[in-house]
């Protein structure tokens, strides 16, 4: 299917990651039906997407420009696949500034929200979408393995929230979204790493929430069933694979709106 421009339906699909295989007609359709106005209520607004370069952060990085917002991607390493959705959505009419970090780093993170705030004048909208799934009993991590996956899993949340408020909530507006999914509010089999951070991601968020809401900025957490994704480790994923019917994944900047 190809690229939609800004105007129209703005969900997406992660079979387009796929290649051949195609949509229900009936789903097809649906992307080409217009967008009532208020799906351009992001015209005017700057999101910051953390972990933009691939699979959920792209998506809703096309998402959002196709909502008329610009954005600030960001991605640790993926230079070039993060260069490549900072071109696809300025061919949607958005403004783009690809930036490099290890969000697990504070000092990394302060950088990139200083650039994206000088270069843009704000940052309306926080999306945390960077994540670590390993796949291991608890007793096989070493220690700086489990720091890790909290360090990328929570903090860098923490971290890049930490950031951005002081300017939110000088305009007293904003709004934050994490990515959280079924381990924020359940537990699997070989994910105590996962798990366990994400239920402190959950808590952050929740708190974040109550502490900003006075100033009028949002935070929430999205806590999604399984999204089929290029994975870069896909034998940790063989149930995924085997599920039928395929779940499709509508990423929408809803969450974002009334900023």
């Amino acid at each position: 299917m190809e690229s939609l421009p800004r105007g129209t339906w703005p969900g997406y699909r992660c079979l387009s990651e796929y290649g051949n295989e195609e949509l229900p007609a009936f789903v097809e359709s649906a992307f080409r039906k217009p967008l009532p106005v208020d799906y351009m209520q992001l015209q005017g607004k700057t999101a910051l997407i953390a972990g933009a370069a691939r699979n959920n952060g792209r998506v809703i990085a096309l998402t959002f420009a196709r909502a008329g917002a610009d954005l600030v991607l960001v991605a640790q390493k993926s230079k070039d696949d993060l260069e490549q959705v900072a071109r696809e959505c300025e061919a949607l009419g958005a403004k783009a500034l690809p930036l490099l970090a290890d969000l697990s780093d504070h000092e990394q993170v302060n950088r990139i929200v200083q650039s994206g705030l000088e270069h843009f004048g704000k940052v309306d909208v926080l999306v945390s979408v960077a994540g670590m799934r390993p796949h291991k009993d608890f007793w096989k991590y070493d220690y700086d393995e489990w720091q890790q996956v909290f360090a990328v899993n929570v903090h860098a949340t923490f971290y890049l929230a930490k950031a951005l408020a002081p300017s939110m909530m000088k305009r007293k507006s904003g709004s934050i979204i994490a990515l959280g999914g079924r381990a924020s509010l359940t537990s699997e089999p070989i994910g105590a790493a996962v798990v366990a951070s994400k239920h402190g991601l959950y808590g952050l968020i929740k708190s974040l929430a109550l502490e900003l809401g006075p100033y009028g900025i949002r935070a929430n957490l999205l806590a999604l069933s399984n999204i089929q994704n290029k994975r870069l480790n896909p034998e940790w994923y063989a149930a995924e694979r085997s599920c039928r019917p395929r779940a499709l994944y509508a990423a929408w900047p809803g969450l974002a709106y009334g900023i």
